[in-house]
């Protein structure tokens, strides 16, 4: 399926109000505006169960209460989605990075990051989608 970026819906799951205003904002900017939030995974997942099929785009930070966005990664892989997930955490030691490309991770982007890292990030996802 080819899809713009400007097409893309995006799930922003972040336990940080700040951190899903600022991505919002950036998403915005760069022309895509069907953005969903969830304030932790186990929001997040209870979303896609209703509404998975919206979704191009999950973009996660890795530390959240109730459920960690590694695990909200292994639970949709699971199920067998290959939905592209980017992880976007302070996290840059080298078991980190393994496990999230272990489980499926397709973006891993480090904070702090930048509006240009960000759509830089989002456009290579839209290639591979493409692609596929």
């Amino acid at each position: 399926m080819k899809k713009s970026l400007t097409q893309l819906c995006v799930l922003v799951v972040d336990d940080q109000s700040e951190s899903r205003a600022l991505l919002r904002n950036i998403l915005s900017d760069i022309g895509i505006n069907q953005i969903y939030e969830a304030q932790d995974g186990k929001t997040g997942l209870a979303f896609l169960d209703s509404s998975f099929d919206l979704i191009d785009v999950i973009m996660c930070d890795w530390n959240m209460p109730q459920m960690n966005g590694i695990d909200l990664l292994r639970q949709i892989r699971s199920t067998g989605a290959n939905t592209p997930f980017m992880m976007i955490t302070g996290r840059s030691d080298k078991t980190s990075v393994v496990e999230a490309k272990s489980l499926g991770v397709n973006v891993y982007v480090r904070k702090p990051y930048s509006p240009t890292q960000i759509e830089a990030k989002l456009r290579a996802v839209v290639q591979r989608m493409e692609a596929a």
